[in-house]
């Protein structure tokens, strides 16, 4: 499966699935998205998430199935930030990629057993509107993926001021003996 990273949570899977794409100036610091893909999907209605405008949608086969696990923004059912979709996305060839949106709480039984054993997790790591680091740890020692990649967390030239930065996540992994499995992706690469 082939990832490319297009910013803050926004991703494009084999040249043709976006998940996440984020408005204009709604992350402070990224440039203008665009992009073409065969489908788009979002994990939630807030501006940093739900760009399909700038996303060209273009003819093809997707070929990548997609399911959906209901959770939460917050850690109060939803009442402070709604609802959010975790998606898990497997590949032609069996390869499965989780992409949890802004998810906001411990996974229950029924999300956890969804989202295990994938061979590609992304998770957010910046806290306050989402998970935080150590909560990501957390999360990554009970669903147990082949590689993770964090996202959602503020850079030198990007994200919101209040989230953290991908450091104490990084920090953290080494400590739980997950620093291996870690892959920090940039912008488009």
């Amino acid at each position: 499966m082939k990832i490319e990273y297009l910013g803050h949570s926004c991703f494009k899977l084999d040249d043709a699935l976006v998940i996440d794409p984020y408005k204009d100036g709604s992350v402070p610091g990224l440039s203008p998205l665009r992009t073409t893909g065969v489908r788009v999907i979002c994990s939630h209605g807030h501006a940093d998430h739900s760009g399909v405008e700038c996303v060209e949608i273009v003819p093809g086969d997707c070929g990548l199935k997609v399911s959906e696990v209901a959770s939460f923004h917050d850690d109060v059912g939803g009442t402070l930030r709604g609802p959010n979709t975790i998606f898990v996305i497997t590949s032609a060839s069996g390869e499965k990629l989780v992409h949890l949106g802004d998810l906001g709480h411990f996974p229950n039984e029924g999300q956890m057993a969804a989202i295990s054993d994938a061979d590609y997790l992304l998770i957010p790591v910046g806290g306050h509107y989402t998970i935080d680091a150590e909560m990501a740890v957390k999360i990554c020692e009970a669903c147990r993926p082949k590689c993770i990649v964090p996202m959602h967390y503020r850079t030198d030239v990007s994200g919101y001021p209040e989230i953290a930065t991908v450091d104490e996540f990084l920090s953290l992994c080494e400590e739980a003996g997950l620093g291996d499995k870690v892959k920090v992706m940039k912008k488009n690469g």
